[in-house]
């Protein structure tokens, strides 16, 4: 107590200053209108600017619910598009004055979302990991795409992870069409260059173009026909190649990938059962 009154005895002037004009400011803003709408405006601004500051920080942590909501709604779309194409009506086709009906046979698959959980990109042999596993049904062989386009296959499962080898993965070749004129290839990857693949084996005598988009062949049950992979942003043909030499940019970017979908198709087993019966006969 002592103490503060030395210290109110020493600082008198300085304290009666500052009273005085807080005294004068109040005085000021509360009989005119110009200051004290001015005084309200910035209160105002700072307000506005706290809420703000609070509803970015509040929207940033409901993100990742948002992007696994997002993610989840895509595979129900997916989902949806599957189920309308499994009911397409049968179609007409007139030759030589005869009709002759064909049934569209679309392999019927289901979307599981993920996401994930490590990956990487600068090595030969790159792997991702997912947040579910075999007890969401997701099993070896499977597909997994992302809303851009293919990613890769699932290479190993546990109860609650999956691991995915991914197109850019030096052991992963896809089976792959151009778009524009349905001839096949496949997907080959250099080892360094994540954005990037090669279309292996389309012959000089194909047209291709830079910009045609490269899709899956649905030559496979891993994946369905038509899905991207990317598009052509190089060709080069040598005199005296056979082959074209084609760089694909790929539509899915590695670096940014958080949430995925992977396709379960009920029929994969059945249809690889068949193959490799015929494969033992064969031998």
């Amino acid at each position: 107590m002592r103490n503060l009154l030395e210290f109110i005895i020493n600082h008198s002037h300085l304290l009666l200053f500052l009273l005085l004009e807080v005294v004068a400011f109040l005085l000021i803003t509360s009989r005119q209108s110009y200051p004290q709408s001015t005084v309200l405006t910035a209160s105002n601004r700072v307000v506005a600017s706290t809420n703000q500051t609070a509803d970015d920080i509040a929207s940033y942590f409901h993100l990742r619910k948002d992007n696994e909501d997002l993610n989840a709604e895509i595979g129900r779309l997916r989902q949806q598009v599957q189920d309308l194409q499994n009911q397409l009506e049968p179609i007409t086709e007139h030759q030589n004055d005869s009709a002759a009906i064909y049934q569209y046979a679309h392999l019927r698959y289901r979307t599981i979302p993920a996401k994930v959980i490590d990956l990487t990109t600068n090595h030969q042999q790159n792997y991702l990991t997912l947040n579910k596993g075999a007890l969401d049904g997701i099993a070896e062989g499977m597909g997994v795409i992302s809303d851009k386009g293919i990613v890769g296959i699932v290479g190993r499962v546990n109860d609650r992870f999956a691991l995915v080898v991914p197109i850019i993965h030096t052991a992963t070749h896809l089976s792959a069409r151009i778009l524009k004129n349905g001839h096949l290839g496949f997907t080959n990857w250099n080892g360094h260059d994540s954005h990037h693949v090669d279309l292996m084996e389309v012959g000089r005598h194909i047209s291709v173009s830079l910009g045609d988009s490269i899709v899956t062949s649905g030559l496979t049950p891993t994946f369905p026909e038509g899905l991207l992979i990317g598009v052509v942003d190089k060709v080069k043909l040598e005199e005296g190649d056979n082959y074209y030499t084609i760089r694909v940019n790929l539509s899915t970017d590695f670096h940014q990938l958080r949430y995925v979908q992977v396709l379960s198709n009920p029929s994969a087993a059945s249809m690889r059962q068949l193959v490799d019966s015929v494969s033992v006969k064969n031998e």
